[in-house]
């Protein structure tokens, strides 16, 4: 697959600057910006041969137009200020997510087909399901967004998992299987795995249950972006002063100096070995900080954070067809599956440029069994559940022959050397009650730290991403210009 890539003139590997921004995904950029409209010099340095993080964009098919996002792909017009003004600051054009249609539920019994927006339960289960979601939001509500562990109510969540915390207050496998479910779909982990703190902040962040949730207004998953949404990062890159971003440039080593207030900066590029600025914004996940040697070595509570957080196993596997069979058959293109590897799917047609798609989401523990299968069986199994579960589809008037896809385009972000997997690292039991409140955003000395982890709005989302670089120029440009 291939992708647009940024190409500038690169400056002298010994200049020193400024600013030194260490990644350039959404978070990244924005701040290099930020720090370029403040008048301070500055180098981005990204890992990649592109810019754009967890966005990719990809065409769709060989001829026409239309592309697919196989990494993040979401955004809102309302609480996501920042991505929609974004949108229309460069032009791009949102595509309302369809919901309508009917979805299709498989599970060991067969397929069922149920309408979009709802639950294939029954009313007394429908009902215990609103009140989990009612309990998680009045969680949320309790939870500090910038000192989560604060208070008996966050180290109490923080004390045991998810699955404990549902199996306790709620004593119903069907809740502890819904919300393993939801877990795994926003953060590629089992609810297991990863503290119910954990959980109740990210949803805290999203500004609630509802919103994370859904797939209508005010929620995460409302608009796709037309022309894709490393468009974002692509635009933001052409804005920056000629010969200030460095691609294929990992950093391997930062230096700081108590003496002279300069950080050094090492990387395994040939032509930019080493590096200097007076100020450090870096954006990677905690889990990846050990490919960078830190000197001093990072406070204790970083090294927690870096250590002890997960990164879930998050895939896509898109189906472009030439025709939406699906929508002719009144099917809204999502599957929900407890079996397999697709856990779900959804429609992410562009009907203006006559791109037809679904795309499935193989995250988690299926996700992890299935990355060990050769290619040619992931695609085979992916296939074969995909097919199957349309086909068997009860209640339609006639029964579907799928049609083999025009394009199949994948990615397993968690194989990717510089990604390491899902869009937000989670955290397990006890960590969060054990290490400051700040430790995932606050400075360590000349080093500040952005990325959508950082957030506290829209954590794991392009929100979060845009507004933690605007976070990070801030303290920067704050130092630097008094």
């Amino acid at each position: 697959m291939m992708s647009t890539t940024t190409t500038l003139p690169t400056p002298a590997a010994s200049k020193e600057v400024d600013v030194l921004v260490v990644g350039a995904g959404l978070s990244g950029l924005r701040a290099a910006l930020d720090v370029q409209t403040a008048g301070l010099s500055y180098i981005v340095v990204e890992a990649n041969d592109r810019v754009g993080g967890k966005t990719l964009s990809v065409p769709s098919k060989l001829n026409g137009p239309g592309v697919n996002d196989i990494g993040a792909a979401w955004i809102n017009d309302t609480s996501q200020s920042e991505m929609y003004g974004l949108l229309r600051k460069y032009g791009l054009h949102g595509e309302t997510q369809r919901a309508e249609g009917m979805n299709l539920s498989l599970t060991t019994e067969g397929v069922v087909t149920y309408p979009h927006g709802t639950l294939p339960l029954d009313e007394h289960d429908q009902l215990l399901v609103a009140s989990v979601l009612q309990t998680l939001q009045g969680l949320a509500d309790q939870v500090d967004l910038e000192n989560p562990a604060g208070g008996s109510i966050g180290k109490e969540l923080d004390s045991m998992s998810i699955s404990e915390y549902c199996s306790k207050t709620f004593q119903s496998d069907l809740v502890v299987g819904i919300v393993d479910t939801v877990t795994q779909s926003l953060l590629g982990v089992e609810a297991a795995s990863v503290s119910m703190l954990s959980l109740v902040h990210y949803i805290k962040t999203a500004t609630g249950v509802d919103a994370i949730l859904s797939d209508c207004k005010d929620g995460g998953q409302y608009l796709r972006v037309r022309e894709g949404t490393q468009s974002f990062s692509r635009k933001m890159a052409e804005a920056l002063e000629p010969g200030t971003l460095l691609l294929s440039t990992p950093v391997t080593s930062i230096v700081q100096s108590s003496k002279t207030r300069i950080c050094t900066v090492h990387t395994s590029s040939p032509t930019h070995s080493t590096l200097h600025a007076k100020k450090i914004i870096l954006s990677i996940p905690t889990p990846l900080y050990h490919k960078i040697s830190f000197n001093p070595p990072l406070s204790e509570d970083k090294t927690r954070l870096a250590s002890d957080n997960i990164l879930g196993y998050y895939s896509k596997m898109i189906y472009v067809f030439d025709q939406p069979w699906w929508r002719t058959a009144g099917l809204s293109g999502v599957i929900e599956s407890d079996l397999g590897p697709i856990l779900f799917s959804r429609d992410t047609s562009i009907p203006d440029d006559d791109q037809w798609s679904i795309t499935c989401f193989i995250v988690g523990k299926r996700g992890r069994e299935w990355s060990l299968l050769s290619p040619s069986e992931r695609r085979r199994t992916a296939w074969d559940q995909f097919r199957t579960t349309f086909e068997n589809a009860p209640g339609l008037s006639a029964k579907l022959d799928v049609p083999g896809p025009i394009n199949i385009l994948e990615v397993e972000w968690s194989k990717k050397e510089f990604f390491g997997g899902a869009p937000c690292p989670a955290s397990p039991p006890g960590l969060l009650s054990s290490v400051d409140a700040s430790a995932t955003w606050c400075p360590f000395e000349d080093v500040h730290f952005v990325g959508t982890e950082t957030a506290l709005v829209w954590k794991g989302y392009m929100e979060g991403a845009v507004r933690s670089g605007i976070r990070g120029a801030k303290e920067v440009i704050k130092v630097l210009k008094g």
